[in-house]
């Protein structure tokens, strides 16, 4: 398979991701500014999720420059790390919902770290 049918599925997968993220985001009840205070926590666990996805693409995008045949083990590999990125919206969204609740930020944590040995197994399958 050619890099890029992979590419496209990677950025299709991850814009649907970032597309999730942003609708679990409520909008606030009132027009004052105050009224963004309730939903603080559920931003800031969106810009930091956001900031890691695009960190992601972006590295993602490097890695598959130098990449022109997909052979089986860059697929999985590819897909491993997708499957722990697509857990993102879930994990955010409960960890800005409960306003940063030790489980559910440990959870968060634990899939930051998924997502990055997963990165590190598609890099190294790659290399």
């Amino acid at each position: 398979m050619k890099s890029t049918r992979l590419e496209a599925f990677s950025d299709g997968v991850l814009a649907i991701i970032i597309t999730i993220m942003v609708l679990e985001m409520k909008v606030p009840h009132g027009a004052e500014l105050g009224a963004l205070k309730a939903v603080a926590p559920v931003f800031a666990s969106y810009v930091l999720s956001f900031i890691y996805l695009a960190i992601y693409w972006t590295n993602h995008h490097h890695l598959f420059q130098a990449t022109e045949e997909v052979s089986g083990g860059i697929l999985w590999a590819n897909l491993y790390l997708l499957f722990w990125l697509s857990l993102f919206p879930f994990t955010t969204a409960w960890m800005g919902e409960n306003h940063l609740a030790s489980i559910p930020t440990a959870l968060y944590g634990f899939v930051l770290l998924m997502a990055a040995v997963a990165y590190y197994i598609l890099e190294r399958t790659i290399i």
